[in-house]
C-alpha cells in the first residue's frame, strides 16, 4: 500500500497556526489567573481594596496622563472627589495639585489585578481593554465598567474581544457607533451604552500646539513615524526606506513607537547604528509627540493613529502603507465592510508600496505641494473628531449622570 505524504495548503496551515496560538495564549493566563486567585486567597489580598469608591479611573501607566489630565481637571473644577489609580509610581498626578483627585499607587503585575479584581466602586472610567477576558476580571462590587477610546476612531483595530463585557464605551464619532454595533450583534453581545463624547486626546494637544513657537531656521523634514509589529512600515521596509530617504538631503526624523522599544529592540539597535553617522537623520524617542509634529513638514506612516494626530492638528500630508496589515487578530476583522478607520487612512494621503520607494523624494515633492488634499483632510477630521475642544466636558458629564441614575452591572 502506498502512502500518500501529509500535505497542508498555506491557508489551512495558517489557520491551524492562529488556533494553536489561541489555545496555548488561553491557558497561559488561564493558570496565571488560578495563580493569582490563590494569592488571594492564601495572602488575603482582599483586605487591599475593602473602601467602596464612587467614581475611579485606572491608567495602567503613566504614559496614558494625556488621555485622562482634562478629565480630572474638570472634576476638581466641579469639586467632585475622584480616585486615580496608577500603575506607575512617577505618575504625573502625584505632583499635581490636586484636592479633590485621590491619586493612589496599586503596584504592578499581579498586584494589580489582586487590586481590582476586588474592587469597589460605582464607575471605573479606564483605556485598558480586555475587561474579564484575560486577568483583569469584573469585580461583583463594581457596578459600571467605561472603556474611552483615545484614537481619533481606532477601536475596531484593537485586538478581538477588547471591549465586549464592558458596560459602556466613549467614543469619538458616529461612525465608530455604527461599527461596535455590528459587532455585538455578530457575536450576539449585550448592547454597551456607546457615547459619542469627541476626543479628549486632541483636545488637549489642540491648546498645547497654541503654545509652540514657530522654529527658526527651519529646513524641510520628513517624519517617519510608524506602528509596531510585523505588518507596520518600519518591519516591512527598514532599510529599503531609509536608505533613499537619507539621500535627498533633507532633514529625516525617525520616531519609532514606543513599544517598538521594546518588543522591536533589535531592530531599532540594527538600525539606529547603521544611520548615527547620517547627519540628516535624527532619532526621536520623546514621550509627548506633538512637538516632533510641529517641526515636520510631511509624515510617512503605516496604520498607526498617529496619522490622525498629524492630519487633524496640523493639517499635513502623510503618506501610508497598509498593504501588510493583517486583520486576522483584530475586531475590523469580523466586520462586513472595511472600517472607516482603513478607509479614512487611505484618503488622507497617499499610498505606497515597495515599488515606489526608489522614487521617494519625487513622491514627497509632489503630494507636499497638492492643495487639493488639504480640504479632504479637513472633512475627514469634522467627521472623525466630533465636539472639537468639549470631550472632558461630555466625558465627566457621562460619568456622573451614569452613576447618579443608578447604572446597575448589565453583564
Amino acid at each position: 500500500m502506498n502512502l500518500l505524504p501529509l500535505y497542508i495548503d498555506p491557508g489551512t496551515g495558517s489557520a491551524i497556526f492562529t488556533i494553536a496560538i489561541g489555545i496555548a495564549t488561553t491557558f497561559y493566563f488561564l493558570v496565571r489567573g488560578i495563580i493569582l486567585k490563590l494569592g488571594v486567597i492564601f495572602f488575603h489580598n482582599k483586605k487591599l481594596n475593602e473602601a467602596r469608591y464612587k467614581y475611579v479611573i485606572y491608567a495602567e501607566d503613566k504614559r496614558y496622563w494625556p488621555f485622562f489630565e482634562y478629565v480630572l481637571d474638570e472634576f476638581e473644577a466641579r469639586k467632585i472627589e475622584i480616585h486615580y489609580f496608577t500603575a506607575s509610581e512617577d505618575d504625573p498626578v502625584f505632583t499635581s495639585k490636586y484636592i479633590y483627585v485621590k491619586g493612589k499607587y496599586i503596584g504592578q503585575g499581579n498586584k494589580v489585578y489582586a487590586f481590582l479584581n476586588f474592587l469597589s466602586a460605582d464607575f471605573v472610567l479606564t483605556t485598558t481593554p480586555h475587561l474579564d477576558i484575560f486577568q483583569w476580571k469584573r469585580s461583583k462590587n463594581v457596578k459600571h465598567y467605561c472603556h474611552m477610546v483615545h484614537h481619533p476612531g481606532g477601536s475596531v483595530l484593537y485586538h478581538l474581544f477588547s471591549l465586549d463585557y464592558f458596560d459602556s464605551v466613549l467614543i469619538p464619532n458616529e461612525k465608530e457607533a455604527a461599527e461596535l454595533r455590528m459587532i455585538e450583534q455578530i457575536r450576539n453581545l449585550h448592547e454597551k451604552e456607546l457615547i459619542v463624547v469627541g476626543n479628549i486626546f486632541f483636545d488637549r494637544c489642540a491648546e498645547k500646539i497654541k503654545q509652540i513657537p514657530a522654529e527658526e531656521n527651519h529646513k524641510f523634514t520628513v517624519l517617519v513615524s510608524p506602528s509596531w509589529n510585523n505588518s507596520a512600515l518600519l518591519s516591512v521596509f527598514g532599510e529599503k526606506l531609509l536608505d533613499p530617504l537619507s539621500k535627498t538631503g533633507w532633514r529625516i526624523i525617525i520616531r519609532p513607537h514606543p513599544q517598538s522599544l521594546i518588543a522591536e529592540k533589535k531592530m531599532i539597535d540594527t538600525l539606529t547604528e547603521k544611520y548615527k553617522l547620517n547627519s540628516n537623520i535624527e532619532w526621536d524617542f520623546n514621550h509627548e509627540n506633538i512637538y516632533t509634529l510641529s517641526k515636520s513638514d510631511i509624515m510617512i506612516s503605516d496604520f498607526s493613529g498617529i496619522i490622525f494626530d498629524y492630519a487633524f492638528l496640523f493639517n499635513k500630508p502623510v503618506i501610508v502603507n497598509i498593504q501588510d496589515l493583517d486583520l486576522r487578530h483584530l475586531d475590523a476583522f469580523v466586520l462586513e465592510n472595511e472600517s472607516y478607520y482603513i478607509q479614512a487612512i487611505k484618503n488622507i494621503g497617499i499610498q505606497i508600496d515597495g515599488s515606489a520607494l526608489l522614487n521617494i523624494k519625487e513622491i514627497i515633492t509632489n503630494l507636499y505641494n497638492n492643495e487639493k488634499m488639504q480640504g479632504e483632510r479637513i472633512e475627514i477630521k469634522n467627521t472623525m473628531w466630533q465636539y472639537q475642544g468639549e470631550a472632558a466636558k461630555h466625558i465627566t458629564d457621562f460619568i456622573i449622570n451614569s452613576t447618579e441614575k443608578g447604572v446597575t452591572e448589565k453583564i
